[in-house]
């Protein structure tokens, strides 16, 4: 059989063009069906191209580096056998004309797909899966997401598998796609300078009000002293208001699934002498997020050299607790290494130890990073003042029953506000919004804490 050409593919994105980057085959390779055979890059993003054919590659028409039009002769395959449909194949119909002038290829075109990755074997779609009640569309439409029918949970009438359920188990799926957590370095910290030195505040900024002010009458007014924790919160937060630029992010998130966890961590054996809240989720998403945006769990250092950003490889996860005494910040001490169990415990005994005034000078010392639950006021969000010392805050709004859209129809959802404080010496907007996101994922979906 003579040689087949393949044209450049509209790849579904509106373009007329793309630059050839990479050739993953050379001249004499064997190649089948969905072999990745080029990568190219278009105004929107890099792609792979697979194979329509199978065959032994012959000439390569294009150098890498090199912009074609869509519809132009890229690659020659010897021996293939006719077009087969691929897993990528769109719903261009069969009787589509072969590509050897037109610039739109059977299994491509406007409304198909193109694969961003060369799947593995096992990863190919299975063609039909055995004892599943499905819809010959509905099947399609799983081999089209790379879906296996027989891991969704159906939920149709008579037990088939519907169309939502098989969307729902593929975008469920696609979270933990692409997901790379960095392993904690073995250096504990590092020293980052920073070439500009610190500005000085303007001389103009407010300073803290003095509260000895005396009423005229005394049964009018009152006049409190300020002295020991107030008078310690007060000054810090001053300090830190008019010395670090803050810059607040929030963003809301369906909060469904991590009820649904607590729910089932408090009604196990191995948490059955353990207090469990929404907090302990929310303190493993921050750890866990962290790992993915180191800068957040930063200080910024005044030094007689210059200034520098001191960056920690551990978590010191300090909990803003309200008590008796006032605000304290007692904080866990490598937070990183403590177990889901170990975690609770540790949250456990910071909030008890806080209410009854026994925290200890060392508890709230050399925190990286901080939460403050303002949800148990009942309150949405909030713009938290950053824990001196630390680059980072991150608040927590109550949880409760909202309206929210799941796959196209409005249904009651447990929502919260995640929001966060940043310290913009330190840290730009792309990594506060990208470490706030970060924490709203692992909210939405925890299972993205199991590795």
């Amino acid at each position: 059989m003579s040689d087949q050409t393949f044209h450049l593919p509209d790849v579904g994105e509106g373009l007329t063009e793309a630059e050839i980057v990479s050739w993953r085959v050379a001249p004499g390779d064997e190649v089948s069906v969905n072999d990745v055979l080029v990568e190219i890059e278009t105004a929107k993003s890099l792609v792979e191209l697979p194979s329509p054919y199978s065959g032994v590659v012959g000439d390569l028409l294009v150098p890498e580096g090199t912009t074609v039009e869509v519809g132009a002769a890229i690659i020659t395959i010897a021996d293939a056998s006719a077009p087969a449909e691929s897993s990528v194949a769109s719903a261009a119909p069969a009787t589509a004309e072969p590509e050897g002038g037109g610039s739109v290829l059977v299994g491509y075109g406007a409304a198909g797909h193109v694969s961003s990755r060369r799947r593995k074997p096992a990863e190919r779609p299975v063609a039909a899966s055995v004892g599943v009640v499905a819809k010959p569309p509905i099947r399609k439409l799983a081999r089209d997401l790379n879906v296996d029918l027989a891991s969704v949970t159906p939920s149709g009438p008579a037990g088939e598998v519907t169309r939502d359920d098989v969307v729902r188990h593929a975008s469920q799926a696609s979270v933990f796609r692409n997901i790379e957590t960095p392993e904690w370095p073995e250096v504990r910290e590092e020293t980052i300078p920073v070439a500009e030195p610190a500005a000085e505040p303007a001389s103009g900024a407010p300073a803290a009000s003095d509260a000895s002010a005396n009423g005229a009458d005394g049964a009018r007014e009152e006049s409190i002293p300020v002295r020991g924790v107030r008078k310690a919160v007060a000054s810090s937060m001053v300090q830190s208001a008019y010395s670090s630029p803050h810059v607040s992010v929030w963003t809301d998130v369906d909060a469904t699934r991590t009820m649904e966890l607590v729910k089932r961590l408090k009604a196990s054996p191995d948490f059955a002498d353990i207090k469990v809240s929404p907090l302990l989720i929310v303190a493993r998403a921050v750890i866990w997020a962290v790992r993915r945006t180191p800068m957040v769990n930063a200080a910024w250092i005044d030094g007689e050299d210059g200034a520098q950003i001191r960056l920690h490889h551990y978590v010191n996860l300090g909990i803003a607790a309200a008590t008796p005494r006032g605000l304290l910040v007692p904080n866990i001490k490598d937070a990183q290494d403590l177990s889901m169990r170990e975690l609770a415990r540790a949250l456990e005994k910071l909030t008890l130890t806080a209410r009854e005034g026994k925290t200890s000078p060392a508890d709230q010392q050399n925190g990286t990073i901080t939460i403050t639950n303002i949800g148990v006021f009942g309150m949405d969000a909030g713009t938290p003042i950053i824990n001196r010392g630390e680059a980072g805050i991150v608040a927590m709004g109550t949880i409760r029953q909202k309206p929210w859209v799941v796959d196209g129809e409005v249904r009651p959802r447990w929502v919260t506000t995640v929001a966060g404080s940043f310290d913009h010496r330190v840290i730009d907007g792309d990594g506060m919004s990208r470490f706030i996101a970060d924490v709203a994922a692992v909210l939405e979906e925890p299972a993205l804490l199991v590795e």
